[in-house]
């Protein structure tokens, strides 16, 4: 039987990773991670591991040592050529050397070197980072420890959470909250001591400055009903896999199909939409995009009901150029959402892309399963100014879906500006790039540095303004100069990590000066303690009494890293552990070759398809205006026959109001716990019902009452 949940050798029996655990302490919205990876040669031979694994794409790796025995060997940032060569040369002279880098392709993938274990020696590798934590929908904090280690992590939640390698997290995690004024941004401010050389960046005071909008209601009422809405699915081999290792899970492609029946359900009469998928290659339902109308709407369902996983490897570069290429609608902004569930090589190709078309459009990112890159998700909707999301476990698409459309169908907010009101002889430099966008309930940050000092006022204020529905508003947060206690250097590292990765960008841009900008990537990277795509952290025992003799054992040693298959799994079953492998001296690209490997090429057998969601049903019957027409199909959804639900209408009463109606009843009624996945569906609903100016609508709510059994209210209904 394989091990599918570990790194196993040729026999079936651990190989030197022997264990992991992890620290994880979280402060306002920031956590720092710690995590300490266990390695034990049990070869006869002196032995280098090589371990390639995910980290999240925007986190802060600020520390990484090594323990032999009592001897703690602590690394430093350095270039990345001149850290590969001192590996190098400590490892060919038999000294035990560590280095760890970041990927050149994904800033989400690094690797980790450990050379020269001696026969029967352990090594303790710790590895400590920092991090934002994104804010869900119900204000909880989500942190996520991607591949192996993936605990999901909330306010309300047990500090303690089991991980998938059977280890638990060493200390309670502790956590606080903000909870301001819902009429106001409420705002996080942290301020750093200075701990390095004068005139740095950690030298100086740092500010982290996060801004949580909330627009007036009057705005939320009246979501814009105009708009293009590209949905791009991916449709690789990989997409037959499940949800999550639970009896009742969903398979992705499965989820995905049901996620864009209620999208197509929920879009704005007069809209523009199209759906592609891709893989290998990319196909559209329509050449361009078309008007949103019942007959489109109807084309798009059938189409979707026989979407599978079966267009091979994945390859996203493509269908976005040709997205791209397509002329926008005038007063219809572009809103493209994007589902996937691998990791394309070219993370940074595409992410440059996004970001060259940012003012013709909004990108909304969502990663299925545990093994979708963070660098590529959360990179595409930052680039593209939109939202990133996550399904894991067993959250659900829909939800996470609807609650990314309800961002899209915002009002655009415009002409975001952030000024600074300091004391004479005190200035702030911004750190971040500016803010192109602001959603309703969801967070921006803002990284400053504050340099001189006043001898008076103690007292600044940091003041955005922002165009809504062409109305000028105005948030205002005030902040003291002398932070009463230290907190580290966290928000500093955080700042040269926003930094760096806007350096980075600029670097793939092609600027004329590209290699002074490698240049001060690399001295940011080294005086902030932070890695960078241009740096690596190495760590050599030079204290050790002998040196290790003899040739390094040169083993693959194949895991079950989303090709079980060829262990004798089930095909199809994707374990999401890290890769790790076993190499000679001679080349890196081992490693970097594994880290393609896709479960594309596989698929599950045919199952029997499972009894459909009520709620689904429900939504599938619903028109592109907004209505329900009265037939056998609705009444099967109440649990009533035709005639039941025919015989209680009123006579003067039209079929369609009066199923409209019963629809909307009985989605608040027995339905409300899953209201932001059908929110849209009633809106409309509810809009087409107003247009009808039905007579005795109060009297067939009562009716719809009692037929359901239920007790809701026309202001409950919204008509």
């Amino acid at each position: 039987m394989v091990n599918c949940c570990g790194l196993v050798s040729e026999k079936n029996e651990p190989v030197p990773l022997k264990s992991i655990s992890v620290e994880l302490q979280v402060q306002d919205h920031v956590a720092s991670v710690r995590s300490c990876l266990q390695y034990v040669n049990e070869e006869e031979r002196p032995l280098e591991a090589v371990f390639v694994f995910p980290l999240p794409a925007d986190a802060a790796v600020c520390h990484f040592s090594a323990r032999i025995g009592e001897q703690e060997i602590r690394a430093e940032l350095q270039d990345r050529q001149s850290a590969r060569d001192q590996y190098d040369d400590a490892v060919s002279s038999g000294q035990q050397a560590f280095l760890l880098e970041e990927s050149e392709e994904s800033s989400d993938v690094f690797r980790l070197s450990v050379g020269c274990l001696s026969p029967g020696q352990n090594a303790s590798i710790t590895i400590v980072y920092i991090i934002e934590l994104s804010v869900q929908a119900d204000h909880a904090l989500r942190f996520c420890l991607p591949a192996v280690l993936n605990p999901r992590y909330t306010p309300a939640g047990d500090p303690y959470v089991n991980l998938s390698s059977g280890h638990r997290f060493e200390k309670d995690v502790e956590l606080f909250l903000y909870y301001e004024n819902s009429h106001q941004p409420s705002a996080a401010v942290e301020a750093a001591a200075s701990a390095a050389q004068s005139g740095s960046l950690m030298g100086n005071p740092a500010l982290m400055i996060s801004l949580y909008p909330e627009f007036p209601a009057d705005v939320m009422s009246s979501l814009a009903s105009q708009g293009e809405f590209i949905f791009v699915v991916d449709r690789s081999g990989s997409m037959d896999c499940k949800m999550h290792h639970g009896n009742d899970a969903q398979m992705r492609i499965e989820s995905a199909r049901d996620t864009l029946l209620l999208l197509l359900k929920s879009l704005p009469m007069g809209c523009y939409f199209n759906i592609y998928g891709f893989g290998s290659h990319f196909e559209s339902f329509f050449p361009q995009s078309v008007v949103y109308s019942e007959d489109t709407m109807e084309e798009a369902l059938k189409r979707v009901k026989s979407m599978s996983a079966d267009l091979g490897g994945t390859e996203i570069l493509q269908p976005l150029k040709h997205i791209y290429s397509q002329p926008c609608y005038p007063d219809h902004p572009r809103q493209l959402f994007i589902f996937t569930d691998g990791e394309v090589w070219n993370t940074k190709e595409v992410l440059d892309l996004v970001k060259s078309h940012v003012y013709s459009h909004r990108c909304f990112s969502f990663g299925i399963g545990e093994g979708a890159s963070t660098a590529l998700i959360t990179g595409m909707a930052r680039e593209g100014s939109g939202h990133a999301q996550f399904i894991t476990g067993t959250d659900r698409m829909q939800p996470k879906v609807m609650q990314s459309l309800r961002f899209a169908l915002q009002p655009a907010v415009d002409n975001i500006s952030v000024d600074w009101t300091v004391p004479e002889g005190v200035t702030v430099d911004m750190l971040s790039p500016p803010i192109n966008t602001l959603f309703q309930g969801q967070r921006a940050l803002i990284y400053a540095q504050i340099k001189g000092q006043s001898s008076g006022q103690t007292e600044g204020a940091v003041t955005m303004k922002y165009r809504l529905n062409d109305q000028p508003v105005t948030n205002q947060l005030q902040f003291t100069l002398k932070p009463t206690e230290d907190t580290g250097l966290t928000i500093h590292r955080l700042a040269a990590r926003s930094v760096i990765r806007s350096l980075e960008l600029e670097e793939r841009a092609g600027r004329a000066d590209a290699e002074n900008i490698r240049r001060r990537i690399v001295e940011l990277s080294v005086q902030a303690g932070v890695s960078s795509v241009h740096t690596a952290f190495i760590g050599v025992n030079k204290d050790s009494k002998q040196t290790v003799k003899g040739p390094l054992l040169q083993r693959r040693v194949p895991v079950p890293y989303m090709m079980p298959a060829f262990f004798g799994a089930p095909m199809g079953l994707c374990a999401m552990v890290p890769q790790m492998a076993f190499c000679s001296r001679k080349s890196r690209a081992l490693q970097s070759n594994s880290m393609r490997i896709e479960c594309d090429s596989m698929s599950y057998e045919e199952e029997a398809e499972p009894q459909k969601d009520p709620l689904l049903q429900l939504v599938s019957l619903q028109k592109a205006s907004g209505c329900w027409e009265l037939n056998a199909s609705l009444a099967a959804v109440f649990g009533k026959t035709e005639d039941e639900v025919t015989n209680q209408k009123a006579a003067q009463v039209d079929g369609s109001v009066w199923a409209t109606v019963l629809a909307l009843i009985w989605l608040y009624a027995f339905k409300s716990d899953q209201q932001d996945e059908w929110q849209f569906v009633a809106m409309k609903a509810a809009s087409w019902i107003r247009s009808q100016k039905p007579n005795g609508l109060s009297q067939c709510v009562c009716d719809g009452n009692v037929l359901l059994g239920c007790q809701v209210t026309e202001d409950m209904l919204g008509i």
